[in-house]
């Protein structure tokens, strides 16, 4: 009898884990599957209403020409995207090191918060397009203008949500770190940073797309290189399908960035899991 319970908890017990697995099989590939679906139903409705709208190709490209443009412009846009994606990983580097650094420096030091913050809100508010050519001015036409321009959009999504993460400590575990004569040092380390890297994550995802854009507007003035420069240079020409390519050669860029935050956010939070 007792061999017989035993032998039916294994199978009932592998039985669990196949459904378990199925399950979470199902759930992956429908995450996939369904945004392949809606991205394909939407390029069918694109080249649907182009025919049925008889809209010239110079105003928008059908999804063929634009797929035409990508294969034959391929070594064109892989060259301009080289730039690009240097430029968003370096102001998203630079942008999130100095939001971290802000928000630790913040939660340490009230008095700095109040001096600093609202200097980082006036800076957000000023038009990036604005501060571009000012850059470039003051830094010229390589890459520091534009490493700037994107670090300047990434840091106060980051920072703002980093000091919120900061703050959003477990009372109970700050008390039990008061209790026990914990330094601030030992305090962030174990109680603030690790409450605060969710908030982190969820920021730089933002940030990850953020930064992309950018480097793109910073690439739209004085430079003659990347992808924005293509768009620019594409949009007088009217050459739409290779201006709608070099877009999505952006958008794919833009969206690798973002799912390599999500996996690095799986491998390192695995408690909010």
């Amino acid at each position: 009898m007792a061999m017989t319970a035993s032998a039916d908890a294994m199978v009932g017990g592998g039985s669990d884990t196949r459904t378990a697995r199925a399950r979470s099989g199902a759930v992956l590939a429908r995450r996939l599957l369904l945004p392949l679906a809606v991205i394909a139903a939407l390029v069918a409705l694109w080249d649907l209403a182009i025919r049925i709208l008889q809209i010239p190709p110079y105003m928008i490209p059908t999804p063929g020409s634009v797929w035409l443009a990508l294969v034959k412009e391929r070594a064109r846009l892989f060259d301009n995207a080289i730039p690009t994606v240097l430029e968003s990983l370096g102001g998203f580097a630079l942008g999130n090191l100095i939001a971290i650094a802000m928000a630790v420096s913040f939660v340490h030091y009230r008095t700095l918060e109040r001096a600093l913050y609202p200097v980082a809100v006036t800076i957000r508010t000023l038009p990036i397009v604005a501060i571009a050519p000012v850059l470039v001015l003051m830094l010229g036409n390589g890459y520091a203008p534009k490493v700037a321009i994107a670090a300047l959009i990434t840091f106060f999504p980051t920072l703002v949500n980093m000091v919120e993460g900061l703050e959003s400590a477990d009372p109970q575990a700050m008390e039990l770190m008061h209790v026990l004569s914990a330094s601030k040092t030992e305090v962030f380390r174990y109680v603030r940073w690790p409450s605060s890297l969710p908030y982190l994550f969820s920021a730089m995802r933002i940030a990850s797309t953020s930064s992309v854009l950018g480097a793109l507007v910073a690439e739209w003035i004085g430079t003659n290189k990347g992808l924005g420069y293509l768009i620019v240079l594409t949009t007088y020409d009217f050459r739409t399908s290779l201006l709608y390519a070099a877009m999505v050669v952006t958008s794919v860029i833009a969206l690798a960035f973002f799912f390599l935050v999500s996996i690095l956010e799986w491998a390192l939070v695995r408690w909010e899991r």
